[in-house]
This record gives structure tokens, C-alpha cells and sequence, in this order.
């Protein structure tokens, strides 16, 4: 009787814990991938560039060389604008007022943080195309 039990108790949690483990698949979600174990600083490290698996944005991964030793790590690239600065973080000021003859807006940013030890410059300049819509404000109301 107790050995009845007790098969009974570990096929139970056995139960338990593979409904647990396939939960969190089930779901779609990502377990964290170790990374591996490195003797390495990210200042001793040299990283490449990110190279985008489809296309010329999105998932990707980039180099990274330490001691002779190159791994390659998971890395993203902005579908945007961005994509040309990803690996520097810059400071931006409001957009300036649209160009009517290129149909275009810019602002300028001033570097704050580099990534990855990348190349990156002190002042940047961006532009994108301007809005068709004209933007309303608070007080104005919809005339029905």
C-alpha cells in the first residue's frame, strides 16, 4: 500500500512539472538563452556589426572577438530611420519645420552613449518626410 502511494505521489509531480516546462512553450515564449562564459570585458571585447538574418533590418546577430576566440551574439537593427545609428545613442532636439521643396523635416542629435564599441559620430543629422495630416489641437472640435 505505501509502495502504491508513493508511485502515485511521483508520477504526480512528475506530471506537475512537465505541464509546468510546457506551459511556457505552449505559450510561445523564450526561455533565456545562457550566454556563454567569457573571461572577457566588454572593453577587452571587439564587436562587429550587426547583420540583419532578412532583409536590411530586424533580428541578426554580430561578432564578437575576445583572446582569439569569436562568438556570435543576437543583436537587432531599427526598421526605421534609425537603422544607419543603432549602435549609438544619441540626444535629440524637437524636428524642425518641414522643407516644402523636398517635403522632408530634420533634427540633429548630440551623442550620448556608444554601444558595442562602435564608431560613432559626435553630432548627427535626420530627416524623414513630412506629415500629409495637419495636426489639431486640443481646443479644436469636430463641426457636425
Amino acid at each position: 500500500m505505501r509502495g502504491l502511494v508513493s508511485v502515485t505521489l511521483l508520477l504526480l509531480l512528475a506530471l506537475a512539472l512537465s505541464a509546468e516546462a510546457g506551459r511556457g512553450k505552449a505559450k510561445g515564449h523564450k526561455g533565456k538563452q545562457a550566454k556563454p562564459a567569457s573571461e572577457c570585458t566588454p572593453a577587452e571585447s571587439q564587436y562587429g556589426k550587426c547583420v540583419p538574418e532578412q532583409g536590411d533590418c530586424g533580428d541578426g546577430q554580430r561578432e564578437v572577438t575576445c583572446k582569439g576566440q569569436t562568438n556570435k551574439i543576437h543583436c537587432k537593427i531599427p526598421c526605421n530611420w534609425k537603422k544607419d545609428i543603432s549602435d549609438c545613442k544619441y540626444k535629440f532636439g524637437p524636428w524642425g519645420p518641414c522643407d516644402a521643396a523636398t517635403n522632408t523635416k530634420s533634427r540633429s542629435g548630440s551623442l550620448k552613449k556608444v554601444l558595442f564599441n562602435a564608431e560613432c559620430q559626435d553630432t548627427v543629422t535626420v530627416s524623414k518626410p513630412c506629415s500629409p495630416k495637419v495636426k489639431k489641437t486640443r481646443g479644436d472640435k469636430k463641426s457636425t
